[in-house]
């Protein structure tokens, strides 16, 4: 299901993308392109037409791209941050306490007579 909802995303992207560059700007830019027949497209010409158009698109790619999350989701239900075994770190032994050695005990003093 994902991969037919991202081959499709990458379908919308592209309609999506010829649509805004054959809308008019100031400049023009792709929209000499799109013809000048008005009549197709009405009495405004194609400038609201592929505005409702470009508004079309824009929200299927907008649902989409919300679905193709969700069901991504739902086959990736184990994230893959949690399926990394941390191991804890090995620490070596220090050597066995032995008993400390005692103090030397102090010499005592002469007995004197």
């Amino acid at each position: 299901m994902t991969s037919s909802l991202l081959v499709l995303q990458f379908i919308l992207a592209a309609v999506l993308t010829i649509a805004i560059m054959l809308q008019k700007s100031s400049s023009i830019g792709l929209g000499a392109y799109s013809g000048s027949n008005e009549s197709l497209f009405g009495a405004k010409g194609p400038a609201g037409f592929m505005a409702k158009f470009t508004f079309v698109i824009g929200f299927v790619f907008l649902l989409n791209t919300l679905a193709l999350g969700y069901y991504y989701n739902q086959e990736k239900k184990v994230s893959l941050a949690e399926t990394i075994k941390v191991q804890k770190p090995i620490i070596p032994a220090s050597p066995a306490a032995k008993e400390t050695p005692k103090a030397p005990k102090a010499p005592s003093a002469p007995k004197t007579k």
